[in-house]
């Protein structure tokens, strides 16, 4: 997927509303561990519950309202009535490749080959299994941080030895997608000041597509787009 502009990836998520043991309705927590994310609330309202060194935290979510936070925030959303969100992502193609880890028990965590086989979601069902899994650990962790425990670095030191074996994948998809962006305004500002404006000359309209069916996401149902390279509203 050729990233939105800025390497920053798009998709529209409607928070799922499945209860859950603590009675709140929501999506599964997890964490990023190189990508800030941001959410824009279109519909409903809800909740964003997050755990950093900071301790526990709840943001409130209302139309119009313009969320982000960095890599390490633990969060998990809570729909309370109809919640529709815009999320945007850092470092587009990083989180498809698996930036994120699930806040499972830490046995589950420990064990890589489990942990791949838990964090699959095909079906509803498969998807509330995961849930709720990632809510138990979600609901353990808050409680020894909140005593005074060292369960977050231990939390995180587990969520890096999964992902050691891809840390190279990547970067190469950094290097090709966010920082290849980046570098492009470089160059655009080099060309400017020797007056070039060839790249002005490209401009052109990328219209986003939604490729189909909902699919069973983290924290819900997420319409997630492809652009149509070089296609007009009117093609």
């Amino acid at each position: 997927m050729t990233p939105f502009p800025g390497g920053i990836g798009i998709s529209g998520l409607r928070v799922y509303d499945w209860p859950t043991v603590d009675g709140l309705c929501g999506g599964s927590p997890h964490v990023h561990l190189t990508c800030a994310e941001c959410y824009f609330v279109v519909g409903g309202e809800g909740r964003v519950q997050t755990l950093t060194h900071r301790g526990f935290a709840e943001t409130p979510l209302r139309e119009g309202t313009v969320a982000w936070f960095t890599p390490g925030t633990i969060h998990r959303l809570v729909n309370d009535d109809g919640l529709r969100i815009i999320v945007l992502m850092q470092n587009s193609g990083l989180p498809e490749a698996g930036d994120a880890v699930f806040t499972f028990p830490p046995a589950v965590l420990a064990d890589a080959p489990n942990y791949s086989a838990q964090a699959q979601a095909g079906d509803e069902e498969s998807a509330r299994r995961r849930r709720d899994l990632a809510l138990e650990g979600f609901l353990e962790l808050r409680r020894r941080v909140e005593a005074g425990e060292d369960a977050l670095d231990e939390f995180y030191r587990s969520a890096v030895r999964l992902k050691q074996d891809v840390l190279d994948a990547w970067e190469k998809r950094w290097r090709a997608g966010a920082l290849a962006s980046a570098e492009r305004t470089g160059v655009q500002l080099d060309r400017l000041r020797d007056g070039d404006i060839g790249h002005l000359a490209e401009a052109d309209i990328h219209v986003m597509r939604s490729e189909g069916p909902q699919r069973f996401g983290m924290c819900g149902r997420l319409d997630v787009h492809d652009p149509a390279e070089g296609r007009s509203p009117h093609d």
